[in-house]
């Protein structure tokens, strides 16, 4: 639950490296992104390791401390709506649309992501290990896997996309202490959507929501604030009707 907490915090540790030390901006988000690995790695060791095994007691924790990052950032930044520079100026012009380079940028960095982690969840021992342990994490460590170890070495992963995703999205937004809730509605939306488990779910489910909520800002054009809610609406809509999602295993299927 906290990772887009992680995401809130490379956005403001590049604003912090780049615009208040003066660091060159790549610089600021490779550093950003070591640190926020680095405290995840370490916010698993000593808060959600220790209570793995319960998993309302991990969710608590990981909410609270995304709520501590936040106190935190207000704290030192204030509610101030702050802003990065972005890698690249400019804009070019498509069918009348204005696309930012930037914007052009940031998709290409996500297809990318996207692409490595398909790789590596579906063609590397790394990735078996991962899917096998998500299944079942007893038959893994029968079969010798380290469960706490790849659990481990899966949330540094994860933290450190995260911390990449803040890195090329936050020259896109407005940076701000509460900026990591609206990430993590639409996550929750599309895991429920998609179904829990399913990498091919998670990218069908994303192009719906993000279709859909661009289809009602432009019926809508005053209607971005509709965006959370437009993800929510899905998520119980879903919950109710298919609450497996579109490619989960149905409980029938499971019993």
């Amino acid at each position: 639950i906290a990772h887009t907490a992680f995401y809130m915090v490379a956005a403001y540790g590049i604003y912090y490296l780049s615009i208040k030390l003066g660091l060159n901006p790549v610089l600021s988000m490779l550093i950003a992104v070591l640190l926020v690995t680095v405290l995840g790695l370490l916010a698993y060791k000593f808060l959600i390791d220790p209570i793995r095994e319960h998993e309302g007691a991990v969710l608590i924790a990981t909410i609270a401390l995304a709520m501590i990052f936040q106190e935190i950032v207000f704290l030192i930044f204030t509610g101030d709506n702050l802003s990065v520079d972005a890698l690249i100026d400019g804009f070019f012009e498509l069918g009348g649309v204005k696309i930012l380079y930037q914007q052009v940028l940031t998709f290409g960095v996500v297809l990318l992501i996207l692409l490595v982690v398909w790789f590596l969840l579906m063609r590397t021992r790394l990735g078996l290990a991962i899917r096998s342990t998500a299944e079942d994490r007893e038959v893994a460590n029968l079969m010798g896997m380290n469960e706490s170890r790849l659990a481990m070495v899966t949330l540094g992963i994860s933290v450190a996309l995260a911390g990449v995703t803040g890195a090329v999205i936050g020259p896109l937004y407005v940076l701000h202490p509460h900026m990591w809730m609206e990430p993590l509605i639409l996550m929750m939306a599309v895991v429920v959507l998609g179904g829990l488990g399913s990498i091919k779910g998670s990218f069908v489910a994303a192009f719906i929501l993000g279709f859909t909520q661009a289809l009602v800002i432009f019926l809508i054009p005053t209607g971005a604030f509709l965006k959370g809610s437009i993800a929510l609406s899905i998520m119980i809509v879903v919950l109710l009707i298919r609450p497996e999602g579109l490619f989960g295993i149905s409980f029938e299927e499971e019993r």
